[in-house]
């Protein structure tokens, strides 16, 4: 199974050497341990939230913000708003662009959604994470270094897609997004060993494409 991938447009990266004390509580940094923002928006949501995982495993930053928009990329309120907001806090501006850095090259080279149809009208997100960093691993309850599946599609082809993951490998739920989300898709983070979270992956993607070729199968 060879999915065509639908690489992320990164719209802005901007960052605050010296941020105000009531800019860092605003996106809540702590202005006791956090001195400096680093900003970026993007028009894919899923994608740039594993990337500011990955800014956390590269460099001592901590994610403070990361919020999708509604109703996705299409409908952004600017040409550099795309569909999503996150921002990284760190002691200094040195630490936020090594983190910067690191999630540019990750939503460069790693992460992104796919097509999940010949149309090209499906995206679908079966992405796996190795090894969370801090991030991911604070808002999904799971240990650190845990391998996840990060599973996202439409709402028919996520709640059929999730179970059949689940029922394919040996994962368990870390987390589920019921449809709608603020971009009218569904999610999924299912844990386990990397093997079983790679089987899960594929076994939703898979139910995706069959959705895809077969919308009503009553």
């Amino acid at each position: 199974m060879i999915l065509e991938p639908i690489r992320p447009t990164i719209l802005s990266v901007q960052r605050i050497p010296h941020a105000h004390a009531s800019v860092l509580q605003s996106y809540g940094a702590d202005p006791s341990v956090h001195s400096s923002l680093g900003l970026v928006t993007c028009d894919q949501d899923d994608s740039t939230y594993v990337a500011l995982d990955e800014a956390t495993k590269q460099s001592p930053v901590d994610v403070v913000f990361a919020r999708s928009f509604y109703a996705g990329a299409e409908n952004a309120s600017g040409r550099l708003s795309g569909e999503i907001l996150g921002v990284i806090a760190a002691a200094g501006p040195t630490e936020i662009d090594a983190g910067l850095r690191a999630l540019i090259g990750c939503l460069e080279h790693d992460a992104c959604f796919y097509n999940g149809d010949e149309r090209g009208e499906i995206a679908i997100f079966p992405h796996v994470v190795s090894s969370i960093g801090h991030y991911l691993s604070k808002e999904s309850g799971l240990p650190l270094e845990s391998s996840m599946a990060y599973l996202v599609a439409p709402p028919m082809e996520a709640t059929i897609g999730v179970d059949r993951a689940l029922k394919a490998a040996n994962v368990q739920v870390a987390k589920l997004f019921p449809p709608p989300t603020e971009t009218n898709y569904g999610a999924a983070w299912l844990s386990g060993e990397l093997s079983e979270c790679e089987a899960a992956a594929s076994a939703f993607a898979e139910a995706v494409i069959e959705i895809g070729r077969n919308p009503r199968q009553i």
